[in-house]
């Protein structure tokens, strides 16, 4: 039987649930540690097309029938989510045994396949390009209901949809596909990159070089969809193909060919089996539905009325919101649920699924005592 325990998706460095790299051998792609790191250090990014939904500036707030939105992000309560991810607190989660270390003045991305014009480009080619900047919020499938494998960083690289034009996709290549130097693979239908979402070849995150635990020299980011049909990091090769032709790392394995991000919210204040005091109490966490975006959230206290919360949304439809609002927190224990609505009006299922094969559904629930 394929693998559905959360612990057969995940493969953090150094971790237990660990699982097998799909190639041994890397070849020229494996530089040692300190050649991929001092490549990257010398690094500096060229200056980027800046797009709306990066911007975190605007303090203007706009009212709604049922919540204030602003678009600053909050920084506060204490213990929210920040709006952006820090690099180094960005979950990880691939099949590598240890990161591979690619030294870009080696490296080369192919795109092939289905193609009239297949070619190659090097790490300074791409460089060379018109780069563009995107906040998106990327997700594993894996991550279970109320999980923080999710993050959010502004990306820097080049739209896919470039590159694609540049090789002359032919007519009848219905999937993306990518893979690794490590050889892990992954694949989308290129249809979706018709609905105008962003989707980047990556090579910054957050005004830095990728990260090298991120896919440096380059990744796939693709906003809307798990990260396990698309996020291909340390890319060596997008190949166009057809979606009966070829099967992902993953699919084969018993998750879903298909990987849509589902409407999901999470509460991270306050915490979960927290003492607090009776009196106004702050109750936040983030939302996100990329890209239908999300257009509302409420909470419930011991499945009593939904309680309309206030929304930051500095980015896009493609990133998540911070959300809060304050409850008169009475003596006792007491639940506090969140459920979050997208941008088409529709409200997250309330669940509970498990994650596999598509991804977990749910509202997120915490219990709470009041002195």
């Amino acid at each position: 039987n394929p693998p559905r325990s959360r612990r057969a998706f995940l493969a953090w460095s150094g971790g237990a649930g660990a699982i097998a790299l799909t190639g041994v051998g890397l070849g020229k792609a494996t530089a040692g540690p300190s050649a991929a790191e001092l490549a990257r250090d010398a690094i500096v990014l060229p200056t980027t097309t800046t797009t709306a939904a990066t911007s975190t500036t605007t303090t203007e707030a706009v009212a709604t029938a049922s919540t204030a939105v602003t678009t600053a992000p909050f920084v506060s309560p204490e213990g929210l989510t920040r709006w952006i991810t820090p690099n180094e607190e960005f979950y990880r989660i691939d099949t590598a045994f240890s990161i591979p270390q690619v030294d870009p003045a080696g490296w080369r991305l192919k795109l092939t396949g289905m193609v009239d014009n297949p070619y190659e480009l090097t790490y300074n080619e791409i460089l060379g390009m018109d780069l563009v900047d995107q906040a998106i919020t990327m997700s594993c499938v894996s991550n279970p209901i109320g999980g923080d494998l999710v993050g959010n960083a502004v990306w820097t690289g080049i739209p896919l949809v470039d590159l694609l034009e540049r090789a002359g996709v032919q007519p009848g290549a219905t999937q993306v596909t990518s893979s690794s130097v490590d050889d892990w693979t992954s694949g989308f239908p290129t249809e979706i990159l018709g609905d105008g979402r962003n989707a980047l070849l990556a090579v910054g995150m957050n005004g830095e070089p990728l990260p090298i635990r991120s896919g440096f020299p380059a990744r796939l980011v693709v906003a809307g969809i798990y990260g396990y049909v698309s996020a291909t990091k340390w890319i060596k090769e997008i190949r166009m193909t057809t979606l009966e032709d070829f099967n992902g790392y993953w699919i084969d394995l018993g998750w879903s060919k298909d990987g849509p991000m589902k409407t999901t919210s999470r509460v991270d204040v306050p915490k979960h089996r927290a003492r607090i005091a009776a009196g106004i109490t702050p109750v936040a966490g983030v939302a996100w539905a990329p890209t239908r975006g999300i257009s509302a959230v409420e909470i419930s206290i011991d499945d009593n009325d939904w309680i309309p919360c206030d929304l930051a949304r500095p980015g896009s439809d493609e990133t998540w919101v911070q959300w809060k609002t304050d409850w008169n927190a009475t003596e006792g224990s007491h639940q506090i649920a969140v459920r979050a609505f997208d941008g088409n009006g529709d409200i997250q299922p309330i669940g509970p699924k498990t994650v596999a094969p598509d991804g977990a559904e749910g509202w997120h629930q915490i219990n709470v005592e009041v002195t």
